[in-house]
């Protein structure tokens, strides 16, 4: 028979407080939810106001802090006031993450000698119609997925680019989110997440490629002859069928030219860009009606960062509140030591949601002032070619935040230059080297080579060994691989399609 005994085991465990948690979920908000969030905090907090706090200043509150918020820690602990390093994370993540969509936010700050400017701030209408993102987002909840998975399923949709594609592999998704996220997931998980993605309307989204996109809109066809043999093309002679060359299908899968027709027509009908559903390239056809973030000024040569802080009211703990906390603090009785209770939650709740916009609007204007500095060159004359390789942690070297912070700040948020408005994703790019050993970004080599395409002789277009050869005397050495994984990221189509007679 097995004994019973008793043991005593000591472990640390990293949990997110209140306010931490408040902080994370303010930095991923852009300008475009942050009213809402207000707004839905202002009717379920009454302790939280409107305008300023117009108290007199020479009338202060009877009684001492300890009075009005009890003998609990002090509400703010400035070993807190940062933003949290990846240790705050850990791999707990179920404590930390509820089923509540992503939200985002604004603020204000210079790279010039100005505080906070006043500036005008700048108005543009709100997108009103589904994006793809939302319309993805909401089906993460039809799934059997947990709540972490869910999560991490949102995180995956991020991925996604405006085409509808997911050109990440799974080795690449689980090293990014553990990077960017401090999340750790095993490769069949991450697959399986990403598995049950691929099954999301509209059909073929999610894909790795052109040929993934196909082929699954097709299985979710009816399986007709016709539906049949087009899987088959594509999956037999996907390469062929790109290059226009049927007589070698034909003859491959000895079929007749009827039912290689049939299965062309199946296949042309398919949708290559899976976001088209939802007005083609979504930055693209809403460009002129994305709410920036950020606005940067050029003022005689000297770059100004502003945060768009829109319609965003001062917000104030009410002094009401604070004045009935205090005088019942002072009496004694079980009634109301719980009215107490009740007030003090109202009460420390609108402080920590004040202090995570303030603290939201200062990491956003640090990242950004930061993101401008190094990018100066393309902010002062707008070339692509002056963006200079930049990674998370660059940024987050120079504002002393953490990776996941800056990846958050710069997830969804824009920036409205006077070259036109951009996500901040366009600032980062991988570091390639060129001839004289200095370092390019990927960004740079891209806008060249599709340069070089479009003042090519349309009726002899380039082929990539040709392209290698004149980025090579450009001062660019690149891999043939590496110049047809650049044009297909532009979708640039292969010399022979580009072909014009």
């Amino acid at each position: 028979m097995q004994g019973i005994s008793l043991s005593q085991q000591l472990k640390q465990q990293t949990k997110l407080s209140p306010e931490q948690i408040q902080v994370i979920r303010m930095l991923e908000v852009p300008a475009v939810e942050l009213q809402q969030r207000i707004n839905e905090e202002l009717q379920t907090n009454p302790a939280l106001e409107e305008g300023k706090d117009d108290w007199d200043q020479d009338e202060p509150l009877t009684g001492s802090e300890d009075d009005l918020y009890g003998d609990e820690d002090d509400l703010y602990d400035e070993r807190n006031e940062g933003i949290l390093s990846k240790e705050d994370y850990g791999n707990g993540y179920d404590d930390h993450y509820t089923d509540d969509d992503d939200n985002y936010d604004p603020g204000i700050a210079p790279v010039g000698n100005a505080a906070y400017a006043d500036e005008e701030q700048h108005e543009t209408p709100i997108v009103g119609s589904t994006s793809l993102m939302e319309h993805l987002k909401s089906q993460v909840y039809l799934t059997r997925m947990t709540k972490p998975q869910r999560h991490i399923a949102k995180w995956v949709l991020g991925n996604i680019d405006d085409d509808g594609y997911l050109r990440r592999t799974t080795e690449q998704l689980v090293d990014d989110l553990s990077f960017q996220e401090g999340l750790i997931v095993s490769d069949n998980e991450m697959a399986d997440i990403v598995q049950q993605i691929k099954q999301f309307d509209p059909a073929g989204v999610a894909a790795f490629d052109l040929q993934e996109c196909l082929l699954t809109q097709l299985r979710q066809r009816e399986q007709t002859p016709a539906v049949q043999t087009a899987i088959n093309v594509l999956t037999t002679c996907f390469a062929d069928f790109s290059q226009h060359h049927h007589k070698h299908i034909l003859t491959r899968l000895n079929l007749t030219e009827e039912q290689l027709r049939d299965a062309i027509n199946e296949i042309i009908h398919l949708n290559q860009k899976p976001a088209n559903a939802f007005n083609g390239n979504l930055y693209e056809s809403h460009k002129e009606t994305i709410i920036p973030d950020f606005y940067v000024e050029n003022r005689d040569g000297e770059l100004f960062v502003s945060l768009n802080t829109g319609d965003i009211p001062d917000l104030h703990v009410s002094r009401t509140y604070q004045q009935m906390l205090n005088d019942l603090n002072k009496r004694d009785g079980a009634k109301n030591k719980e009215d107490a209770r009740v007030l003090r939650t109202f009460v420390d709740s609108a402080a920590w949601f004040i202090s995570a916009i303030q603290q939201r609007n200062e990491t956003l204007s640090r990242t950004m002032t930061a993101i401008v500095h190094f990018q100066q060159d393309f902010f002062l004359e707008g070339d692509e070619t002056f963006l200079k390789p930049m990674i998370l942690q660059d940024i987050a070297a120079v504002t002393g935040y953490d990776v996941s912070t800056i990846s958050r700040v710069s997830n969804s948020k824009y920036v409205q230059t006077e070259f036109g408005i951009y996500p901040l994703k366009h600032f980062f790019s991988e570091a390639l080297t060129n001839t004289e050993g200095d370092e390019i970004s990927s960004r740079e080599v891209k806008k060249i080579l599709q340069e070089v395409i479009a003042q090519e002789d349309k009726q002899h277009p380039l082929n990539d060994d040709q392209l290698v050869i004149i980025l090579r005397q450009n001062g660019y050495p690149l891999a043939r691989r590496t110049i047809a994984k650049y044009r297909e990221m532009m979708g640039i189509p292969v010399a022979r399609l580009r072909k014009k007679v």
